[in-house]
């Protein structure tokens, strides 16, 4: 945490840094700043990676471990944690910086062990099955034959603006935020710019939002600023509810003064005074996180009244929520602030008109707000030159699923899928065959082997029936089943609908019983069942299309995306789940046969005895059977026997 004994630090990245008065630096001060950013230690610095994937693969037990270590062998070091480097599959990440010596970074350190990893490095020796790489620096003396950490084909394909600092600076110092140039971005507009400015500036940029359907930023702040009102309110969307996203929580936890940079930006753009955080109460590592940013931003001035009497006022607020999707629809986000009941309201009139309290509010989630300071400090014409012609700029995704590497990437924008999940994590685990990927949470859509090489494009991705979302990906090989991975959407959406319309609340509902029927086996089949359970597969199509048109708000436009495009691609597999009561992936366990082989069965009656229905018959010591018209499918029987005779067909 931030102490007050850093008084001298304070004024010193104020006058020398913030405040551009360098012109008589001297080498006292140089050396201080250096200090600050690392770039020279006078003693061994240990980094370790305590965002919330750190912490679940064990990083708390390892920065035990390490402090262990420096009182049992009296070590002067220091530890810092940080954020996440992005590399989750690798964590717990341990880092160490020599003095004079490149910082190296070590993967899968758990408690077991820092001993041989410390003992190895503080007699300049590298254990190197553990090692990751090294970062580069051109003032300090690199490891011999050690990867540089840029050079890796993790990082190599990847353009960091967003998470730039992210698992390297430590997230609790706003010194060593300024000192690596945070905060210019806000008083170079607060000291030189209008509000009109700034939005022309990032309307010039092309920033999108980066949470859903990708609306110009700039031109979202232009309709706030020009709307006339005594009072305008900021909004960052910190909710980020779609399963298997953490790229705010992540960028939150490892460089939380960056978003609250951003928010400055943004709030003086538009001419607002208060900005709400939305957060979701969860996510306890994030908030606390923010807490001390915006702690620390007061104490330095940069948060408050007449903030370097400039006459711009700012107060931040975090609000926390209860974590409910359908919040993450801006509306409902504001009803939730409001104290109300997180459900969408009816637009017109849009929040930039008529948003929080009935003022004009503009609401942009954390990835977009992040960007403002680089766009700010590099200018319009550097970010419209990154990505494509429509989307400019880098995107966050949250890879996850079946490839090798799981993380957090950030590609320019014309990126191709292909290249993020071959390339850049490593393709698919255990050499299996890719099978499709959803992009856009549960309210997303897939993308298969066919369009694999798409470029990620707000457009490109329209054009194919999915959407950008806020960048989850959830990467599929053969194994899995399409319908089962769309039942869980559909179970998602149902559970998160806030009820307010019939067609999201009772809709949804209806689509997840289709699907739930043909993962199951059919009970008391009569005739014409298959014909019955396949009416209801030609029913979702027509469902869904009166949901998307009839829906309140962005949940139940999108909830049956994910069904109406697999259907497009994967509907053999609907098929086989229908008519052959079959699923190729094995998943559906209700769908399995389960028979016993007579030649290997010994009778030792275990099948029989853990069996919930009484589906099992024989004698003990003789072949056991299955009787097909009892069986449920548990696998029970599977699991029970140690001989290998029960087998799935």
């Amino acid at each position: 945490m931030y102490s007050k004994d850093n008084n001298n630090k304070k004024e010193l990245l104020i006058n020398h840094v913030l405040l551009n008065k360098a012109d008589n630096i001297d080498n006292k001060i140089e050396g201080q700043i250096k200090l600050i950013k690392r770039e020279k230690v006078t003693k061994p610095i240990i980094y370790i990676g305590a965002g919330t994937c750190g912490l679940v693969a064990g990083a708390k037990e390892t920065i035990k471990a390490v402090e262990n270590y420096i009182v049992e062998r009296n070590v002067e070091a220091e530890i810092i944690p940080v954020g996440c480097l992005g590399i989750c599959s690798y964590e717990p990440l341990l880092d160490v910086q020599l003095p004079g010596k490149n910082r190296i970074s070590f993967k899968l350190i758990t408690k077991e062990k820092v001993n041989t990893v410390l003992d190895a490095i503080f007699s300049n020796i590298i254990v190197e099955e553990y090692v990751l790489g090294q970062f580069k620096n051109t003032n300090l003396e690199a490891w011999p034959n050690i990867p540089f950490i840029e050079d890796l084909n993790f990082f190599a394909l990847q353009k960091r603006v967003v998470l730039k600092n992210c698992g390297k600076i430590n997230p609790q110092s706003i010194n060593e935020y300024i000192a690596n140039d945070g905060y210019k971005s806000f008083l170079k507009t607060i000291r030189y710019y209008t509000s009109e400015e700034i939005c022309k500036l990032i309307k010039e940029s092309g920033l999108r939002g980066r949470g859903g359907g990708g609306f110009p930023t700039g031109k979202k702040w232009e309709i706030a600023y020009n709307t006339p009102s005594e009072q305008r309110y900021l909004i960052c969307n910190a909710d980020e509810s779609d399963p298997g996203s953490f790229m705010d929580r992540a960028i939150i936890e490892g460089n939380p003064h960056k978003l609250i940079e951003g928010i400055e930006i943004a709030a003086y753009a538009i001419g607002a005074t208060k900005a709400y955080i939305y957060i979701r109460t969860e996510y306890l590592l994030a908030v606390e996180r923010l807490k001390n940013a915006i702690k620390q931003a007061k104490e330095y001035g940069l948060i408050g009244h007449n903030i370097f009497e400039s006459g711009f006022n700012l107060e931040i607020v975090i609000s926390k929520g209860a974590g409910a999707f359908v919040c993450g629809e801006e509306t409902a986000l504001i009803n939730s602030i409001e104290g109300k009941r997180g459900i969408p309201r009816q637009k017109p009139p849009y929040p930039a008109v008529s948003g929080l309290f009935n003022k004009p509010t503009v609401v942009n989630n954390v990835e977009t707000l992040a960007n403002i300071p680089d766009i700010i400090n590099k200018g319009a014409k550097w970010y419209n030159l990154i990505g494509t012609e429509t989307s400019k700029g880098t995107k966050v995704f949250a890879v996850t699923g079946k490839t090798e590497i799981t993380g957090l990437v950030e590609v320019p924008m014309g990126t191709s899928v292909n290249d993020i999940i071959f390339k850049i994590s490593g393709g698919i685990k255990e050499n299996n065959k890719f099978k499709a990927v959803q992009i856009g949470g549960p309210t997303g859509g897939c993308i298969t082997e066919e369009n694999i090489d798409i470029p990620i494009d707000y457009e490109a991705l329209k054009e194919i029936g999915a959407i950008m979302g806020s960048g989850g990906m959830f990467v599929m090989d053969d194994k899995t089943c399409i319908v089962d991975v769309v039942k869980f959407f559909m179970n998602f959406v149902k559970n998160e609908s806030c009820g307010k319309c019939i067609p999201c609340r009772e809709g949804t509902k209806q689509m997840y019983d289709i699907l739930d029927n043909i993962t199951k086996k059919p009970t008391n089949e009569k005739q014409h069942s298959s014909l019955e359970r396949f009416k209801g597969i030609t029913q979702l199509e027509s469902l869904a299309k009166v949901i998307i048109d009839t829906s309140l708000c962005g949940l139940g436009q999108t909830a049956p995306n994910a069904v109406l495009n697999t259907l497009k691609y994967f509907k053999e597999e609907y098929e086989e789940h229908i008519f052959d009561r079959k699923c190729r992936a094995g998943v559906c366990t209700e769908l399995q046969t389960f028979f016993i082989d007579v030649d290997k069965c010994t009778g030792c009656t275990m099948c029989a005895k853990k069996c919930p229905v009484d589906a099992i018959i024989g004698s003990s010591n003789n072949p056991h059977f299955i009787i097909q018209d009892k069986c449920i499918g548990c696998g029970n029987c599977f699991d029970a026997c140690k001989f290998g005779a029960v087998i799935i067909k």
